[in-house]
């Protein structure tokens, strides 16, 4: 018997769960808070420990053999409130004569790295769960698979959208606690969510609040760019009476910026070339993305009416929404990178929005446009990327092995005469 939670709705990673679970010794699950690790990693135990718990954590710290007490798989609940269970995890795995699946760990911030010797490697694996994806939460019916895709399957289907449906899914997010909600109940929750964040940031990691805040706004308000540390910087001290005369560090902005990705909220998308040597893959500026498009909204401060409203917006947020679900998707793949989605600009100001890669090799370029009437767009940036990787003598896999554009508004989910797919983003899945 488990500790399945009755309402607990299942995600495209329990699969990968259920595989790691026979392959190592432990698995840490990690994401930002409240995207559900919690309840994914009970669906696949038999007990559970909660370090969240102040008592919980008095006691585990002064004995930490009671961490790994219970039957298992056995769930150790923020572990990272006692850093040095790491290392006895992976004692208590070498200890084990083989046996496989004896813990999960879950976490929702990096601990410091100097806090553990050792690197897990070979004894505990790692799954990233992110918050909820369209055809998780049913807002796709998932007819087009992205793995799929990869392997030549399509079907042209009519398909039924909605830019008000987005709009509010947008908002709304995808965190699994808040799906029972009404859309106005559960427009509360991102900004809440922050509010949370950014107070126990400040109050555990001595985090000036109003400047990381600001940051975050930052890049709420830049999504969709590579924008510099200077942007940033600039935008932290802008309406800051008490700091005007400040000049804000390359190195403060770093940090904090680190910090909002230790604690799963910010993500990079790097850039990609198809030479796998090319130094665009590694000097190229990242693009900064948040784990679920409801938090730069909250940060905004708009509603799916007031979104409606602003197309540009929309836009960017709709940009933010197909990049969540397409790493949800993607790193679902045996075959995906750790980082699996990537993205394209060169000097010609040619940009693709998302280029997912495989291990073997194959690649795939996407565009991202909230309407089926700008799909032409898309499409000529992905025309001009083929033939430009097709000319390059360094590609080291010159054909892409699929090409689309992903929309919020169309009729139909379609195949172009240049082979492109035109795909709505509530029609896709892993």
């Amino acid at each position: 018997m488990t500790l399945r939670n009755s309402e607990y709705k299942e995600r495209l990673l329990d699969a990968h769960l259920e595989k790691y679970l026979k392959a190592f010794g432990a698995v840490e699950l990690v994401g930002s808070m409240w995207c559900g690790k919690t309840w994914m990693a009970e669906a696949h135990s038999e007990s559970k420990i909660n370090l969240s718990s102040s008592k919980t954590r008095e006691i585990v710290e002064a004995d930490h053999s009671l961490a790994f007490e219970g039957k298992r798989p056995h769930v150790i609940d923020e572990w990272q409130e006692v850093p040095a269970l790491w290392d006895e995890t992976r004692l208590v795995v070498d200890n084990a004569a083989g046996e496989r699946g004896l813990f999960i760990l879950t976490g929702s911030s990096t601990p410091i790295k100097e806090d553990t010797a050792h690197s897990g490697t070979g004894r505990i694996a790692r799954l990233h769960l992110r918050p909820m994806s369209l055809y998780e939460t049913g807002h796709s019916d998932g007819s087009v698979s992205l793995s799929g895709l990869f392997e030549g399957k399509f079907k042209t289907a009519s398909a039924s959208t909605d830019l008000r449906t987005i709009a509010t899914v947008i908002c709304r997010g995808g965190w699994p606690g808040i799906l029972h909600l009404d859309a106005e109940s559960a427009s509360l929750v991102p900004p809440q969510y922050l509010d949370t964040l950014i107070s126990s940031s400040a109050q555990k990691n001595d985090i000036n609040e109003y400047r990381f805040r600001r940051l975050l706004t930052s890049f709420a308000r830049n999504i969709g760019q590579a924008i510099t540390y200077q942007t940033v910087a600039s935008d932290m001290i802008e309406g800051d009476i008490a700091g005007k005369n400040e000049i804000i560090s390359r190195q403060h902005v770093e940090t904090l910026t680190n910090h909002a990705k230790d604690r799963f909220i910010i993500e990079d998308i790097n850039g990609w070339d198809a030479p796998i040597r090319s130094k665009s893959r590694v000097r190229i500026k990242p693009k900064r993305c948040f784990v679920d498009p409801s938090l730069p909204a909250a940060l905004l401060g708009v509603n799916p009416e007031r979104l409606l409203k602003d197309g540009q917006l929309l836009g960017k947020l709709f940009e933010e929404l197909c990049l969540r679900d397409l790493r949800i998707y993607a790193s679902c793949m045996d075959s995906a990178l750790p980082h699996p989605i990537m993205y394209y600009r060169d000097s010609d100001n040619l940009e693709v929005d998302a280029i997912i890669e495989l291990r073997d090799g194959r690649w795939a370029a996407i565009e991202i446009k909230l309407s089926d009437n700008k799909a032409a767009d898309g499409i000529n940036s992905l025309m001009r990327l083929k033939n430009k990787i097709a000319a390059n003598p360094m590609a080291r896999n010159p054909e892409p092995t699929f090409m689309a554009v992903l929309v919020g508004k169309t009729d139909f989910c379609r195949q172009t005469p240049e082979g492109v797919y035109v795909i709505p983003v509530t029609s896709l899945t892993a």
